[in-house]
């Protein structure tokens, strides 16, 4: 198969669709790859180093897309990228079709086989292309949060975890899933007084066992969610 790595256009996306790594499997496993020229310079990849692995480096990513027989991509593809597919063609990438019927029906009308990561399936029911993403968001959502709580950045001047005599910042996590228990992980590291809030029974008993007294885990309710955020 030949498989087509543009670079992503989307406005803040410095990720690329294959790294080095990844194209020297495809490679390894007997398949093309076109990598367009700068598509790895988000993540520090220069085309030398996809060269070494077995990709052929080219300018224009008209030739990419009118070349391939499958589009590897992080974001989904944007209007003038949707115009170049074409029927038979698979694109592999991120949709998120629910909020965006205008790019819904440009695939349909591409006659492309879309398949988006954030609905593959692996066989115990889980989402393994979503879950990385949803655990970046979980950590980073912490340090986000620990961001703006310092003063300069129009914060309350306040720690996340305290010093010796002043109390550590409330951090409140809204859902036990892989979000929430990545920042979990992240708040109780920093020494924030962490407080989880889920709906779950099942999910409150697992992530008491998992943290045990360093965090503290509350039905969700109404009442609940309400008190704790305005904390």
């Amino acid at each position: 198969m030949l498989i087509g790595v543009p670079k992503e256009i989307k406005n803040h996306e410095y990720r690329v669709g294959m790294a080095p790594a990844s194209v020297r499997e495809a490679v390894t496993h007997g398949h093309q790859v076109m990598v367009q020229a700068n598509a790895g310079e988000g993540i520090s990849a220069s085309d030398d180093e996809y060269r070494a692995v077995g990709a052929q480096i080219v300018d224009d990513p008209q030739e990419i897309f009118a070349s391939a027989e499958m589009i590897v991509k992080v974001k989904e593809p944007q209007a003038n990228e949707r115009a170049m597919l074409r029927p038979g063609q698979i694109l592999f990438t991120y949709l998120h079709l629910a909020p965006d019927p205008e790019q819904t029906r440009d695939l349909v009308d591409s006659g492309a086989t879309c398949i988006a990561y954030e609905t593959v399936t692996s066989p115990r029911g889980g989402l393994p292309l979503l879950a990385p993403m949803s655990k970046v968001a979980g950590r980073m959502a912490i340090q986000a949060g620990a961001y703006c709580l310092e003063h300069p950045h129009g914060g309350l001047g306040v720690l996340l975890g305290g010093v010796p005599g002043v109390d550590p910042a409330k951090v409140v996590i809204l859902g036990a899933g892989v979000v929430g228990t990545h920042a979990t992980h992240i708040a109780v590291g920093m020494g924030a007084d962490v407080w989880v809030i889920d709906r779950s029974p099942e999910v409150i008993e697992t992530h008491w066992q998992q943290f045990g007294r360093s965090t503290n885990t509350v039905f969700s309710t109404r009442d609940a969610v309400e008190r704790h955020v305005l904390e």
